[in-house]
């Protein structure tokens, strides 16, 4: 499944040669995170396409702010100083990115969410 999955994130992040090795080690790592995240009676098969899709898109985030340069527009040395840049786009897309990895496995992972019933102010 790894290969599916890096196949699948390589064709979102479209990675250089030289981001090739990360490309691929976040892919790993982002297979592990999820397969973590499964219940025991559930696995990564049982899920479809909607898995390596998900970690496909988690790499891929991680690969995006990366390239960036972490939007840093100006460094001083003397009296450290650093200005990031306005947007941050790359992380604002990684973000969605995460976010619609979650939505897609939601339906296997249960819900995450927490929210209070029934409690009087």
């Amino acid at each position: 499944m790894l290969e599916q999955i890096l196949t699948l994130a390589a064709a979102i992040a479209r990675p250089s040669e030289a981001e090739r090795p990360l490309l691929e080690a976040l892919c790993t790592s982002a297979e592990a995170e999820m397969k973590r995240r499964l219940p025991a009676d559930i696995s990564p098969e049982d899920c479809g396409d909607a898995f390596p899709c998900a970690a496909a898109l988690l790499a891929a985030a991680g690969l995006l702010p990366c390239r960036s340069g972490g939007d840093v527009e100006q460094f001083t040395v003397g009296d450290v100083s650093v200005r990031t840049g306005g947007d941050n786009r790359a992380c604002q897309t990684a973000a969605a990115m995460r976010r619609q990895a979650a939505g897609m496995m939601a339906p296997y992972w249960g819900d995450g969410e927490f929210a209070f019933q029934g409690v009087r102010g």
